[in-house]
């Protein structure tokens, strides 16, 4: 009976190390992709959509038309964009801070929505 132990042990080390590896590796924030959002500003009052989410290192397109001339930042990351009425500004940036970044119409202080970084 003892030589059939070593070869049970032996499985189930290699089966705990496979299983152990499988989940740590699908735990892993998946970072580093490329992620486009597409965002309109009306009335220089609200962002649909309102919640943009992202990983850290991810390489992030960012999109905005507004019906409105004037200036939506981003904190956190201290982004201006520019936009122009009816026309379509891009901005592109790598997400490399985690955190819940709020986005407002810079002159009013109006809150837009955020972007959260995880």
């Amino acid at each position: 009976m003892n030589r059939h132990r070593l070869p049970i042990i032996a499985v189930v080390v290699v089966l705990f190390l496979a299983v152990g590896g499988f989940l740590i590796y699908n735990n892993i924030p998946k970072g580093g992709q490329d992620v486009t959002f597409n965002v309109t500003v009306t009335g220089a009052k609200s962002m649909s959509p309102d919640t943009l989410t992202a990983h850290q290192n991810d390489m992030i397109t960012l999109n905005i038309k507004s019906d409105t001339d004037g200036e939506v930042h981003l904190h956190g990351y201290d982004i201006p964009i520019e936009t122009k009425a009816g026309q379509t500004v891009t901005t592109k940036f790598k997400a490399d801070r985690t955190g819940d970044f709020p986005m407002e119409w810079e002159d009013t202080s109006a809150p837009l929505g955020h972007l959260v970084v995880s």
